[in-house]
C-alpha cells in the first residue's frame, strides 16, 4: 500500500511538471502610448534607421512582457521587455539558411526524433540579455548580426506527436543542442467576424 502511494504522488508531480510547459500567450497590438515609458526612451535613443516600428503587449500565464517589432537593414528585429522596462533580449527574424549547417542538422534531428510530422513556422536568432555580457555589447552584436556562442534560436514549430498538431516553441543553442519546448496556443483571431 506504501508503495502505490508513492507511485501515485509520483504521478500527480509529473503531471505538474508537464502542465507547468504550457504558454498560453497572447500578442496584441497598442498604442505607442501605452508602451512602458522606460522601454520607449531607450528605443528612442539606440535605435536609429528603423522602418514600419509596432508596439506589442504579451500576455503570458506567468508574466506581461512588451515587445517592438521594426525593420531595420533590411533584416526584421523584435526587441522584447518586461514589464517594467527592462531589456529582455533582441530577435532577428531569420531563414533557415543563416544557421550553421552542423547546428541546424542537431535541431532537425531533434526534430524528427521528438515529432512524427512538423512544421518550422517561425525561426528567430536571440540575442538575451545576460549578466556575463554588457547590455551594450548585446546590442551591437545583435545590429550587426553576429554569430556567436552565446545566441539561441527560437522555433515555432506545429508538429504532430499522436494524432493531432500542436504548436511549440522550442529554444536551442548556438550549438542546436536543445534547451526548452513549451506548449503555446495558435494564434489569437477575436478580430475575425463568422
Amino acid at each position: 500500500m506504501k508503495k502505490f502511494k508513492i507511485v501515485l504522488i509520483l504521478l500527480f508531480l509529473g503531471a505538474e511538471v508537464l502542465t507547468a510547459q504550457n504558454k498560453y500567450e497572447r500578442q496584441h497590438r497598442i498604442r505607442k502610448s501605452q508602451f512602458p515609458e522606460k522601454a520607449l526612451n531607450y528605443i528612442s535613443e539606440k535605435l536609429e534607421n528603423t522602418r514600419r516600428i509596432r508596439f506589442y503587449k504579451e500576455t503570458d500565464s506567468a508574466q506581461t512582457s512588451y515587445e517592438a517589432k521594426f525593420k531595420k537593414d533590411r533584416l526584421w528585429y523584435s526587441v522584447e521587455f518586461d514589464k517594467d522596462g527592462s531589456l529582455e533580449d533582441i530577435e532577428v527574424l531569420i531563414k533557415p539558411v543563416d544557421i550553421p549547417n552542423d547546428s541546424f542538422s542537431a535541431i532537425e534531428t531533434y526534430l524528427k526524433g521528438y515529432f512524427s510530422k512538423y512544421r518550422i513556422r517561425r525561426l528567430q536568432q536571440q540575442y538575451p540579455i545576460t549578466k556575463k555580457e554588457p547590455t551594450e555589447t548585446t546590442i551591437k552584436n545583435a545590429f550587426q548580426n553576429l554569430m556567436l556562442p552565446s545566441i539561441n534560436y527560437e522555433l515555432i514549430v506545429s508538429g504532430k506527436r499522436e494524432k493531432v498538431f500542436e504548436q511549440f516553441e522550442i529554444l536551442f543553442d548556438a550549438n542546436g543542442d536543445f534547451k526548452s519546448i513549451r506548449k503555446s496556443l495558435p494564434p489569437n483571431y477575436d478580430h475575425v467576424l463568422y
